[in-house]
């Protein structure tokens, strides 16, 4: 024999649970959105701070639509850069780059600051700098703790010899989280990387997020095949 309260009836959630869950939803929608805009917002109100006061009143735009416009010292440092970098790939502008430097390389302090600063530019920016070749999984910083690296390129040259491995030794970047442009050059044996099928950004995401978007979300254990037209 049973009585009605045996068996508690399924209640439905309440109309304050329904609202909170509402709102969380909502802001998962907006957040990526509002922060993207406001972030792309605020470079490019910084980049016109610094280049519109560089450029004379009498070509802005403000001077006869009455209207500060965001984003004309974006689009005029564009123009800008791209002018000075076809300029750069001429004889002339490779003449007056090597006066320059030559200039430079004559100063002490400076030389050091722009030497630095030239070396980083290049890696981050230029074209003919190599890429990471493959996401790795080590063992750091001991064995039986992993983590995830990305393939550089074949250690070569004096560092090699200095190592003497009996095979080939890997250079290993080691990315921190969340911010993957700091981390540790490690130079490893072959036999002790593991290459993993996940693209290069899949496993950037993964250690962005700190392990929380995983590639092929649908089935994790396989990476994620690319669409197809």
């Amino acid at each position: 024999m049973t009585t009605p309260f045996d068996h508690e009836p399924h209640r439905r959630p309440g109309l304050f649970a329904r609202l909170r869950s509402s709102f969380l939803t909502g802001i998962v929608v907006i957040a990526p959105v509002g922060l993207t805009i406001w972030l792309l917002w605020s470079v490019m109100g910084w980049v016109d701070s610094v280049v519109l006061p560089l450029v004379p009143a009498t070509i802005l735009p403000e001077k006869y639509i009455g209207i500060n416009l965001r984003g004309i010292g974006l689009i005029i440092f564009l123009l800008f850069t791209i002018v000075i970098g076809w300029i750069a790939k001429g004889i002339l502008g490779r003449s007056m780059i090597s006066f320059a430097e030559s200039l430079v390389e004559r100063m002490p302090v400076v030389r050091t600051i722009y030497s630095g600063i030239k070396q980083i530019s290049e890696t981050v920016f230029a074209q003919s700098e190599r890429s990471f070749e493959k996401a790795c999984l080590i063992q750091y910083p001991r064995k039986g703790i992993w983590a995830i690296g990305f393939v550089s390129t074949e250690a070569k040259g004096e560092v090699y010899k200095q190592i003497d491995p009996s095979g080939k030794l890997m250079s290993i970047f080691l990315p921190t989280t969340p911010n993957p442009t700091s981390g540790f050059l490690l130079f490893l044996p072959e036999e002790d990387v593991i290459e993993l099928d996940m693209s290069v950004e899949d496993a950037a995401k993964l250690v962005i997020s700190a392990g929380l978007v995983y590639p092929n979300p649908k089935d994790p254990t396989r990476p994620e095949i690319p669409p197809t037209d």
